[in-house]
């Protein structure tokens, strides 16, 4: 897309990694977003985008986790340009980190 989020935060609940994308629309999705339209648009759009690289961003989440993705969910929100991604693991990380 040629440009990449203004700031990225994980965290680790239970079995899921959250990762939360802040500033990640352009000025010219802002307006766009403005009507209904235009708003389902995007949102088509940037879950294609995502959606082909579920993939790698799985293999990801695996390599830094040691744990296989088993489900990943996300949305986007043209109000605040916010990408929320849940990564679903095979196991509980959180309680394998604070061990």
């Amino acid at each position: 897309m040629g440009r990449g989020s203004v700031t990225v935060k994980t965290d680790i609940l239970r079995d899921m990694v959250i990762v939360v994308l802040k500033g990640i629309l352009t000025p010219a999705e802002y307006k766009l977003s403005e009507t209904l339209e235009g708003l389902l648009s995007i949102k088509k759009i940037r879950a294609n985008l995502v959606e082909a690289g579920r993939d790698k961003l799985g293999e990801i989440i695996t390599e830094q986790t040691g744990e296989e993705v088993i489900s990943f969910h996300t949305d986007i929100s043209t109000r605040n340009g916010e990408r929320v991604m849940i990564f679903k693991l095979t196991s509980d990380l959180e309680k394998k980190i604070m061990l």
